[in-house]
């Protein structure tokens, strides 16, 4: 079954399951109105049966499927968000309701209860709005397990380019998956951005449209070139492969563009991806409340911790090593000791066992771990006393890795904005792979989560950490 029939069979599913809950949700309320009574009592002489109620019912299940339809209920689009959807839902339900009643006040039946209809709305908002929740979750397992994937191609790899990338991987639940891109810049032609692949120069667009399985082409290319653009989007409708263009100035995210009006003339302008003073007021406010209880009730766990490393092995309990921080800052970041003593000395002897790319430098099985480290690393204990770190407002509980100086000064210019945030304990790449990403694939999650903050982020961002350090994914 192609996408195309699956969208279609999947919105007419969509459709009939709302019907249904629609009509479910009008018989309960006429549980509620008739048999439980709540709010009123209804007299014996104005007890309506159901049966007198079923062409309400039918007419408002009509009523209400024809202005989510209008809304755009059951129109296939990739990425709408759960407040969207409710919006949808909300004002399809009251659009419907609104409808009935004006019929129901011209047909003046014998019969007609007011609350019936305000409680029908109430359920039909719960239980639409719950469906909602629900399509949502089945499709991002769909997705992430390759179900209903379009295979993409991007056209162009500079900072707009990026951008499209670090979208697409850091949200799988829109349900595409990148094969690679094609460039001009004969640097960009030739190096692939973590496990993107660089296919060479846009004038291979037909041969990788013909060779490969591409169900869609994102051009990200300036402007300027709308010669070429042009030329790409009849080489795809050549192929019949849909192609979107992405205007270079919105740079992805539209969260970054603020519309003003200049004497009735729209002006868009770009704002920095940079907290605003409330958000950043918020956030902080979170980071010191929840890393202050944690210190306090993971003050015996600590404890435990430095008297298995002091017993171990000689050396300090706690590692302080210099990081770069927001803006490139330096400050001292805290670790429990995991190593041996002196371990920084050997980083030059061992380099040439990195099994990390990119300016990191990791060993999966490292020579200088000690009993008690290899557990702290695995378990990610030994980070922490990076809560003392967040307290003190150096790093926050959520945000980019923290960088070592030599990492920083072997950064491309493109991988600096991941230091327009406070360093963060944990983050999205962290939750997404950690260790088994590429360092592009890291700052790509880094950059995507600067410019999409929002406190529910975060919350998402904290609550995937837990099974991924129970699981010890990425961790050594």
């Amino acid at each position: 079954m192609s996408r195309g029939t699956l969208g279609r069979v999947w919105s007419l599913a969509k459709l009939l399951v709302d019907a249904m809950l629609v009509a479910l949700a009008f018989m309960l309320a006429y549980v509620v109105r008739y048999r439980w009574q709540w709010w009123r009592e209804v007299e014996p002489l104005f007890f309506v049966p159901l049966s007198r109620y079923l062409p309400s019912m039918v007419g408002l299940v009509a009523l209400v499927a024809l202005f989510l339809a209008v809304e755009g209920a059951y129109r296939a689009q990739r990425g709408r968000r759960l407040v969207e959807e409710m919006i949808i839902v909300f004002r399809g339900v009251l659009l419907g309701i609104a409808a009935m009643t004006i019929v129901i006040f011209f047909s003046t039946p014998s019969y007609y209860s007011r609350l019936i209809f305000g409680y029908t709305g109430v359920t039909c908002v719960l239980f639409l709005g719950t469906a909602r929740l629900a399509e949502q979750y089945v499709l991002s397992r769909m997705r992430k397990r390759g179900v209903g994937v379009a295979s993409v191609l991007v056209v162009g790899a500079d900072e707009v380019g990026r951008s499209v990338m670090r979208t697409l991987y850091a949200r799988p639940d829109l349900g595409y998956q990148i094969m690679g891109f094609l460039d001009d810049d004969p640097d960009q032609a030739v190096s692939d951005i973590g496990r993107f692949a660089a296919l060479g120069g846009i004038d291979r667009l037909r041969a990788v449209l013909a060779d490969a399985r591409i169900d869609a082409v994102i051009v990200t290319l300036p402007w300027e070139q709308h010669g070429k653009i042009q030329q790409i989007v009849e080489v795809c409708r050549a192929y019949r492969v849909p192609v979107q263009v992405v205007p270079d100035v919105f740079q992805i995210s539209m969260a970054r563009v603020a519309v003003d009006d200049l004497g009735g003339i729209p002006v868009l302008s770009l704002r920095e991806p940079s907290l605003r003073a409330w958000q950043f007021a918020l956030k902080r406010a979170l980071d010191v409340g929840i890393a202050g209880l944690a210190i306090v009730v993971l003050s015996p766990l600590w404890a435990l911790i430095a008297l298995a490393i002091r017993l171990d092995s000689p050396g300090p309990v706690i590692y302080q090593q210099r990081r770069v921080g927001r803006g490139g800052r330096v400050f001292t970041l805290l670790k429990f000791r995991s190593m041996r003593d002196g371990a920084d000395r050997q980083v030059t002897t061992l380099r040439g066992q990195n099994q990390a790319d990119g300016p990191l430098f990791k060993l999966r099985d490292d020579p200088r771990c000690t009993r008690v480290g290899r557990w702290i690393r695995r378990t990610s204990m030994d980070e922490l006393p990076q809560l003392w770190n967040v307290l003190v407002g150096e790093m926050s509980l959520v945000g980019p890795r923290p960088a070592l100086e030599s990492e920083v000064d072997a950064y491309a210019p493109w991988h600096r904005r991941r230091l327009d945030a406070l360093p963060g304990m944990t983050g999205l790449w962290q939750v997404s792979g950690r260790s088994e990403l590429t360092f592009d694939e890291m700052v790509l999650l880094d950059i995507y989560y600067i410019e999409n903050w929002s406190p529910t982020l975060d919350l998402r961002i904290l609550l995937r950490t837990v099974p991924t350090v129970i699981k010890g994914t990425g961790a050594y």
